[in-house]
């Protein structure tokens, strides 16, 4: 029984789009380590909860269909704040925080680090 859930988690991983623009942190990343960390032993491997193991795949589907979405539409495609999905897309893309990120930093800081010949993260040591 434990191969039918493998190859049923392995055909959700490889149905699940991976996101270019959020480099290893997206939720299809995310599931296929989850899945080779559970499935360590792949077909073989000993399921200690099956109904559990069931419940978690039944709920992983219905967030890749969009089972809820389809079941409760909204009216707009848009937040309270008028941002819409595209505009969200691309402010969580990791280039996006990673220019923020460099944003935060103060002018010494800055200037520190691109004076230095040391790694910033030897800095904080």
């Amino acid at each position: 029984m434990a191969a039918s859930r493998y190859r049923r988690f392995l055909r959700l991983c490889e149905e699940w789009p991976a996101e270019d623009s959020k480099r290893q942190r997206d939720l299809g990343s995310f599931l296929r380590q989850r899945v080779a960390q559970a499935f360590r032993e792949g077909e073989n491997t000993p399921i200690s909860d099956p109904e559990a193991c069931d419940q978690m795949y039944e709920s992983l589907v219905r967030i890749h269909t969009n089972f809820y979405k389809n079941k409760y539409p909204r009216l707009k495609d848009t937040t309270f704040t008028g941002v819409t999905v595209e505009d969200c897309r691309t402010i969580l893309a990791t280039d996006i925080l990673k220019q923020m990120e460099d944003m935060k930093k103060g002018t010494w800081k800055r200037l520190r680090e691109k004076f230095s010949a040391k790694k910033p993260e030897e800095d904080s040591k």
